[in-house]
């Protein structure tokens, strides 16, 4: 059977020794042009390498020995003439024998029969005989499904051809330069799925329909292809033609690149400039592409964060079948694969096959002679252009679709305040801010001037979110800095900015610019400085710290704390380092633990905890030590514990753990029961420090009765919300009170770990002080002079939001107690972006593909405080209710039928923490609660394939579950005290059936 031959040639292989008469390498086959010739009676030898090799010196050893792979390239000897490219080699007999015994010379001449790989230097590929027209068979096929779904369950479609292809011109000077035509005929379109039967979107239409007319006309309209050494040096096209079909053309035609021998290299194909590798074998040869490494201009991001990102993996396999020394078919297999690594269950798989097969061969056309091949593509057709083989972009026609105002005005009434915990509202936000990706600037202000005040904010937070420059530009003129009377709008802005998925340049100069402004108040002026120290970080994570904007705002936040212009805003830049978390920053941060007042040594403690543990160095700790042993100066208990906690979590040393536990019984009351929690919560939660720590405990003057004996209600506790082998969410309670029972701090943390990588996904901390005289009580050593203080802080994945505060001061405290009712404060409410990936694929194909995960939510924490002199109680609540979407959607578009698979997840839920004290005596009474409550999990499967001319078939699938509320552990003692605090009430008479 003639076929797409790799150099036919009827010279015996295995390494056997031919002596030969200066005839043509070929016997009974086409002679090569331009074959070289050994003289007469000097040894032609076929190597392990399949290469055709003439013997020079000493022709007498020669001939006896195998030659070896060559060492080294040594100029062409005469008399004898290689073939063109050919190179002349050293190769040695034997690796041992080789510094005893002379090497061989030899020169190439040609290449044996045989696919085998020869050296990295050799790149033969495919070559045509000529005047033959082959006559072949192609097919590329699509499949859409989950990442374990089966294959016969996918959707997609298959476009198949037949396809002519011939050799038109072969340079005269070697025959590894060619020019083929290829043309694609007798076009069809069907199902994957063989089981659609009535239901096939295909039925009953002809190609023409479904590709349209002038598609079709397009697609069977002939490429040429100009191969050298089997590599495409250009690709021949018509100007003008519809992007999506020329690359279904540029598809087929890459599959006519290759080469014979085993090596790897790059080639430029449809998938851009990739990395392949080639594995010659006996009867085929293997090409492997790197789709990672493919160089190809094409829209994406992704999240920052692999907490909220996402794991994708792509495979490309080609192989080329061979039969007596012919390319007879031709199989491709390309795969994608992601899931989410935040919830498994959203996954996807995009599975791209191609087919090509030789049927038979004809007759064809003469060659066309001349030497340049710019005249010889001339006479083929003037109208030719050389065009890029890499896979070009093109955007498919919506047909209609809504525009942007119409689609808000469809989901306005999802987004309205009391709404905001339903899942609904997450949903329609995500679909939303997909619109205004593609939205102009003038649509979008056009929508944000015609709204009302209840639902500005939440399409403030679509437009930011969108983190588009459309997007940017309209929001930035909407908003007006310096005017009062949007300051929510200013804030839901800034908390976007804040939360953004992949934030760039332009928005971070945005902030500086609206930072050297004026501002109406004073709290926004506070939060855009905490967004750009988030936004200065998340740059830097995507290796954009030497961008000359975020060097500007390095030097702002640093500058604003190495010489502070007013004293206030110390806390404004220790909130912006917070977020930045600058390394060259750490030095100054010390400072302010070291030598700062109180609120300022406790925000510059909580900053440095933040830390990784590479930076928090023995210098760091050196100072860290002094603060807690109060070398220098007397500190508060929450800057001590707050230093102690960051030695305990970086690797402390054996003294340090020491010095620690021997501090416990030397403390105050309630920091001697925290400190001793704190190190019982490692040990048992199997922290990084517990094993030092078991070393200390080993010495009986750290591990006694009188240490371990610590009474009080002060504690910390660590717990799981949920754990599997990839991933765990952890849960934290940390509580201190003053020696009178009144609150100093609570911190409630929850951490998200996947892998190596972690999220700080929440952490609520309440802080109180100077409280002591509401009940008449003594303050603590150290802390008589601090005034009346309660506020509330929040970190909400990874980006630490402008604090909140209660009341300060004493005459603040007591207009609010008598005046303000027990209704919480919101702390942050908001629509948010978080999971945010986007990939377009170029399909060796010629197919698009587009993979999209996104997830958001609905959030809104309130926390408050509540005093009863009358029962001498209090009370701390923070409340965080959720709504969660997140939504996966892949899609293969070739323009005229399009297949894909949308999948999502949502939920509802609340967590509350409370905590109660009665200090009507002494000890007083703490009872701490962290409920769940139970939430509803919803998951949607959608399916489809559809033409652009509208027709579809669509398989949706749902499952439901409830998940139990529940009530987080904690350490016995709380269980014991709240037995106290709430005790069991009494069944009343009139359930055992009396009269009343």
């Amino acid at each position: 059977m003639a076929g797409i031959g790799s150099k036919r040639q009827s010279v015996e292989r295995g390494g056997h020794w031919l002596q030969w008469d200066g005839g043509a390498v070929e016997r009974g086959a086409r002679s090569r042009r331009g074959a070289g010739r050994c003289h007469r009676g000097t040894p032609l030898v076929v190597t392990e390498n399949s290469l055709l090799l003439c013997a020079t010196v000493p022709p007498g050893i020669c001939t006896h020995f195998q030659p070896w792979p060559c060492s080294h390239l040594l100029p062409a000897p005469a008399p004898l003439t290689p073939s063109a490219g050919a190179a002349t080699r050293t190769c040695c007999r034997h690796p041992v024998l080789a510094p005893i015994t002379p090497c061989c010379q030899w020169v190439q001449v040609g290449l044996a029969p045989s696919v085998r790989g020869s050296d990295s230097g050799h790149t033969t590929g495919l070559s045509l005989n000529n005047d033959r027209l082959y006559k072949l068979t192609y097919s590329t096929e699509v499949f859409v499904n989950q990442g374990k779904g089966k294959l016969q369950d996918s959707v997609g479609y298959r476009i198949s051809s037949n396809v002519d292809v011939v050799l038109l011109w072969r340079n005269p000077d070697g025959d590894d330069d060619q020019l083929i035509q290829i043309t694609i005929k007798d076009v069809n379109v069907e199902n994957v799925n063989q089981k659609r039967g009535e239901k096939s979107i295909f039925k009953g239409k002809n190609p023409a329909k479904i590709i349209r007319k002038e598609n079709l006309e397009a697609l069977q309209r002939p490429v040429l292809l100009h191969l050298v050494h089997g590599k495409v040096k250009n690709f021949y096209s018509y100007e003008n033609e519809p992007v999506a079909i020329e690359n279904i053309k540029r598809g087929l035609a890459s599959l006519f690149q290759m080469q014979l021998s085993s090596g790897t290299t790059n080639e430029v194909d449809i998938s851009g400039d990739c990395k392949v590798t080639y594995q010659g074998h006996q009867d085929k040869v293997i090409k492997i592409k790197a789709l990672d490494s493919c160089k190809i201009e094409r829209s994406g991001f992704t999240a920052i964060n692999q907490v909220l990102g996402v794991t994708s993996k792509a495979t490309s396999v080609t192989t080329y079948k061979i039969e007596d020394s012919f390319v007879i078919a031709v199989l491709a297999e390309e795969t994608h694969a992601f899931g989410l690594n935040f919830l498994r269950s959203i996954t996807g798989k995009i599975v791209s096959k191609q087919k090509l097969e030789l049927k038979t061969t004809e007759a064809g056309p003469r060659l066309m002679s001349g030497k340049h091949i710019a005249a010889i593509i001339k006479a083929v057709d003037s109208k030719y252009k050389a065009l890029p083989i890499e896979g070009q972009v093109f955007q498919s026609e919506c047909k209609g679709c809504p525009s942007l105002s119409e689609h808000w005005q469809s989901i306005r009434k999802h987004l309205q305040p009391d709404n905001l915990s339903k899942a609904e509202a997450v949903r329609n936000f995500l679909a939303f801010i997909q619109h205004l990706r593609t939205a102009k600037k003038e649509e979008i202000l056009q929508i944000l001037k015609s709204e009302n005040k209840d639902i500005l904010p939440q399409l403030v937070d679509a437009v930011t979110s969108a983190q588009t420059p459309d997007s940017l530009d309209a929001i930035l003129d909407f908003l007006d800095f310096k005017s009062s009377s949007n300051v929510i709008l200013q804030e839901r802005f800034l908390y976007a900015c804040g939360f953004a998925s992949h934030p760039d340049e332009e928005l971070l100069r945005a902030l500086i610019s609206k930072f050297k402004g004026s501002f109406a108040s004073n709290d926004i002026r506070e939060s855009v400085m905490i967004t750009i120290g988030a936004l200065v970080r998340k740059l830097c994570q995507s290796d954009g710290c030497k961008l000359k904007g975020v060097v500007e705002a390095k030097k702002l936040i640093l500058g604003g704390l190495e010489k502070p212009e007013k004293k206030e805003d110390i806390m404004m830049y220790l909130l912006a380092l917070k977020n930045a978390l600058l390394p060259e920053g750490i030095p100054i941060l010390l400072k302010y633990a070291e030598t700062g007042e109180g609120p300022i040594s406790h925000l510059a403690t909580t900053t440095l905890q933040r830390y990784d543990v590479p930076f928090i160095t023995d210098e760091v700790k050196k100072t860290l030590n002094r603060i807690y042993h109060q070398n220098r100066k007397v500190h508060e208990k929450t800057v001590r514990t707050t230093a102690a906690a960051i030695i305990l979590n970086n690797n402390p040393s054996y003294m340090e753990v020491k010095n620690i536990l021997l501090s416990i019984g030397e403390l105050p009351k309630e920091m001697n029961k925290y400190m001793l929690s704190t190190v019982q919560d490692i040990l048992r939660f199997e922290m990084p420090a517990s094993k030092m720590i078991r070393r200390v405990l080993k010495e009986m003057v750290a591990h006694n009765y009188d240490r371990f004996a610590q009474s009080g209600s002060s504690s910390a506790y660590t717990g799981y919300i949920g754990r599997s082998p990839h991933s765990a969410s952890t849960y934290g309670l940390d509580i201190l009170y003053s020696g009178s029972g009144i609150l100093r701090r609570s911190n409630v943390n929850i951490f998200q770990y996947i892998g190596k990588s972690h999220l700080h996904g929440t952490q609520v901390v309440i802080e109180a002080q100077g409280l002591e005289t509401l009940i008449a009580a003594t303050p603590d050593a150290g802390e008589e002079n601090l005034d009346s203080y309660a506020g509330l802080s929040v970190i909400l994945f990874d980006v630490q939001l402008r604090p909140v505060t209660f009341f300060n001061g004493y005459s603040d405290l007591m207009s609010k107690m008598l005046s303000a009712s027990s209704d919480p404060v919101s702390v942050v409410k908001a629509l948010a972006l978080l999971i945010d990936h986007s990939q377009e694929l170029q399909l060796q194909s010629g197919l698009k593909a587009n993979i999209d995960v996104q997830g958001a939510l609905a959030i809104d924490i309130s926390g408050a405080m509540e005093f009863s002199l009358w029962y001498r109680e209090s009370k701390t609540r923070v409340k965080n209710l959720l709504a969660v979407v997140i939504a996966g959607d892949v899609t293969v578009d070739s323009s005229f039928v399009k297949a894909g698979l949308e999948i999502s997840a949502e939920t509802e839920t609340s967590m509350e923490f409370v905590s109660t004290v009665q200090f009507s005596q002494y000890p007083f009474l703490v009872c701490l609660q962290m409920d769940r409550a139970e939430a509803p999990y919803r998951q949607f499967e959608t399916k489809y394939e559809r033409l652009s001319t509208g027709k579809g078939y669509v398989l949706r699938k749902r499952k439901e579950m409830l998940v139990p509320g529940s009530e987080f552990p904690l350490h016995q003692e709380n269980a014991d005290m709240c037995k106290v605090v709430f005790p069991p009430q009494p069944e009343s008479a009139s359930s055992g059936g009396g009269w009343f």
